[in-house]
């Protein structure tokens, strides 16, 4: 049995920061609170404090007995905007070559979200294309975190679903929000829920069941989130329940719902001290409500200068700054993301930010990150992989734009 936390107990586990990472793409929303006399970070590339400072992850690989159990990256194809363009356009190949990039550097699980949108175009296709996205992630020994709606992003409308320009490009909310707001339209949703709850609901290649990324603090949205999961629960099967959580603080409601996993979004701490307060924390908690806990959304330590519309110099990405702190203290995890792409938020976007560890050839962006990502599984030879640390052709729109050149 299962201790619950009151939503007191809760946020006084979580003091340490406010924790948000809008669509992977957004700013903390607070910093954390030091001690007096404590040395303030220069923020822009962030030491390894409490015993990992210096540390490779080569020596980290070495440190460690036993693995991380959950080496998780968010996916979304290179060249879809959005989720409803990865099934609406999917592509066997693609999805195939991608996974195995994946497990090239011991990546153990996805996360990604399934196409509300897509169904009420076609379900058939896209029943045929999600068991082959997990088949092909089952043959690879990746397990998948398929979430059903999405908070983040622009209304789901025709021109919004389909752009495909770098610049312009929205990720796309799903459903809608004259959906969202309104139960008496939630019929459609509900009967989507149900339709692959009774496809998957006991399938072993599914780590877990997501009900919507980021409800978050928003009212309407938490309310239709509360809804679908509740859906979702009377169609429970041997799958796992869980919510894309901004924070550890709101698991609070997503525990009360009857979640069976806990997740956490901190995309860019501003050191690496943040994350050796929190992920204690996180551990704690799973350890208090015997069910796991991830940080299912990471990206590297970054100091952007929020509220600024100017580019910013920490562009590119940087997964080595944050990867040994999440090995060290052994938090299953995903990071964002597998594939190189200009940022999913169209205003980090055209700030020139770029993410990602593989080019659609398999080039990584830096080798080590992908030796750092790889480490946590145990090992760390990524001498088999090619360093290109060029914006894709199709995506320099974007990189003239930001940086100009």
């Amino acid at each position: 049995m299962t201790r619950r936390y009151t939503r007191r107990q809760f946020l006084g586990a979580t003091t340490v920061a406010g924790i948000t990472g809008l669509g992977g793409c957004a700013a903390p929303t607070g910093q954390r609170r030091r001690d007096a006399g404590t040395a303030e970070s220069n923020g822009t590339g962030g030491s390894l404090a409490d015993g990992a400072a210096g540390t490779t992850p080569d020596e980290m690989a070495q440190s460690n007995a036993d693995p991380v159990d959950v080496r998780g990256a968010l996916y979304v194809p290179a060249r879809a905007w959005n989720t409803f363009q990865m099934w609406h356009g999917y592509d066997e190949r693609i999805i195939e070559r991608d996974l195995g990039y994946a497990e090239r550097i011991n990546i153990n699980a996805v996360r990604t979200w399934v196409s509300f949108e897509q169904w009420l175009e076609n379900p058939e296709q896209l029943e045929r294309s999600i068991d082959h996205f997990l088949s092909a992630a089952d043959d690879r020994g990746i397990e998948v975190l398929f979430g059903l709606f999405e908070s983040v992003g622009k209304e789901p409308s025709e021109e919004n679903l389909h752009d495909t320009d770098p610049l312009t490009a929205p990720p796309v909310q799903s459903p809608s929000s004259k959906v969202i707001v309104n139960e008496d339209k939630w019929d459609e949703p509900r009967e989507f829920v149900r339709w692959f709850m009774d496809r998957w609901k006991d399938d072993d290649r599914l780590l877990a069941v997501e009900a919507m990324n980021e409800p978050g603090w928003l009212p309407n949205m938490k309310r239709f989130a509360g809804g679908m999961f509740e859906t979702m629960a009377e169609n429970r099967g041997s799958v796992p329940l869980t919510v894309g959580s901004t924070s550890l603080a709101n698991n609070a409601d997503y525990v009360d719902w009857g979640a069976d996993i806990l997740q956490f979004h901190y995309n860019f701490p501003s050191e690496a001290d943040v994350y050796h307060d929190l992920l204690p924390n996180a551990n704690q908690l799973s350890e208090d409500l015997d069910m796991p806990v991830y940080l299912t959304e990471w990206q590297r330590i970054a100091n952007y200068g929020w509220g600024s519309n100017e580019t910013v110099d920490q562009w590119q990405p940087d997964y080595a700054s944050i990867a040994p702190v999440i090995h060290q203290h052994g938090v299953g995890n995903f990071f964002w993301s597998l594939m190189v792409k200009p940022a999913y938020v169209r205003y980090m976007r055209k700030r020139g930010i770029i993410n990602g560890l593989f080019h659609e050839d398999g080039a990584v962006w830096h080798k080590d990150d992908a030796k750092a990502i790889k480490a946590m599984s145990g090992e760390a030879d990524v001498s088999d992989l090619e360093q290109r640390q060029q914006w894709p052709q199709w995506a320099r729109k974007v990189k003239r734009y930001a940086h100009g050149g």
